[in-house]
């Protein structure tokens, strides 16, 4: 058996994915035309040259291009079952997926289409494929507060179809604590928090994260190696830490992955978990991330074992 084989075979949980970034090219081509959406791009392969980021910003200007082809509530069936697929042939055997309701809310999109479309796919999912799941609503910190208040007004009549709110966009300039009330209010209503922090942001991002949004989970968090003392923390707590390496590389986290410390956190204790993010976007799922981690670092199979482990240890739904 291959080693490609033998990690696609682990019992996996993934923890950190956009839904909105695993449209592939082919089906974002394929729902553009089904929409009469016009594409600035000649064809799926002018678009794939197009995945070549300097930073965050860059990828996300693109990832929200992309977005616009996504109209319908079937298009986001679509694209959800699609994932789901993936997950089936990687052995994912649970998944905690965000979904950015102000990305399609904004361009005239009611909220109910994205989120039926996303909650129909995700119940096909478990009866279907046996895929447990449990959906994050995730708030653009790029906007201000008050339109995440509106977006989970705007939830809330829904409420049975996701179990979290999530922090997600531009890290740099916009701190957690911009956040700090919408999150309250949040839990008050019953919902767990999670947040991206300490990816671009500083290891100051992932305090106000743990401390003001009172997240269960850190959303990559790979910032935090520069914090002795945020890092005794994590440990300490045994807070998960959904890294995704090649999305870190591909935006230039690390210029290459042989520099990824997710390994260096792991064996100091730290409960690492390993993901796809974008994964239309960054070239892989979760198995092309456990690959490129054993290929650039020499991961070996008992911390494949153990970083697949904690995938399924950290899961909140």
């Amino acid at each position: 058996m291959t080693t490609y084989d033998w990690l696609n075979r682990l019992p996996k949980a993934e923890l950190h994915l956009h839904l909105e970034g695993s449209l592939e090219p082919e089906l974002l081509f394929a729902l553009a035309e089904r929409n009469g959406v016009a594409l600035p791009w000649a064809d799926v392969e002018t678009l794939r040259k197009a995945y070549a980021f300097n930073n965050l910003q860059e990828f996300l200007d693109l990832y929200y291009q992309g977005a616009a082809v996504l109209r319908t509530e079937q298009d986001f069936y679509d694209l959800t079952w699609a994932y789901l697929q993936r997950c089936k042939a990687q052995n994912v055997v649970h998944t905690e997926p965000f979904y950015d309701p102000q990305t399609h809310t904004d361009r005239g999109i009611p909220f109910e289409v994205a989120l039926t479309g996303i909650d129909q796919a995700l119940k096909d999912g478990r009866e279907q494929l046996g895929i447990s799941s449990g959906l994050i609503l995730s708030f653009l910190r790029h906007l201000p507060e008050e339109a995440a208040f509106r977006t989970l007004e705007q939830a809330m009549p829904y409420r049975e179809a996701f179990f979290a709110v999530g922090l997600d966009s531009s890290e740099m300039g916009h701190p957690p604590s911009k956040f700090q009330r919408v999150f309250d209010k949040a839990r008050s209503e019953g919902f767990l928090t999670v947040a991206h922090a300490g990816e671009e942001g500083p290891p100051e991002y992932i305090w106000e994260a743990l401390d003001l949004l009172k997240v269960s989970r850190i959303d990559h968090g790979v910032r935090a190696a520069e914090d002795p003392r945020l890092i005794d923390r994590l440990i300490d707590e045994q807070i998960p830490l959904t890294v995704c390496p090649l999305s870190n590389t591909k935006l230039c986290v690390f210029d290459d992955m042989s520099q990824h410390n997710i390994l260096q956190l792991l064996e100091q204790g730290v409960k690492v978990t390993v993901n796809s993010d974008d994964p239309a976007y960054f070239g892989g799922y979760v198995t092309e991330n456990f690959m490129a981690l054993h290929d650039a670092l020499g991961m070996t199979e008992a911390q494949a074992e153990r970083l697949a482990r904690n995938s399924l240890e950290a899961r909140l739904a």
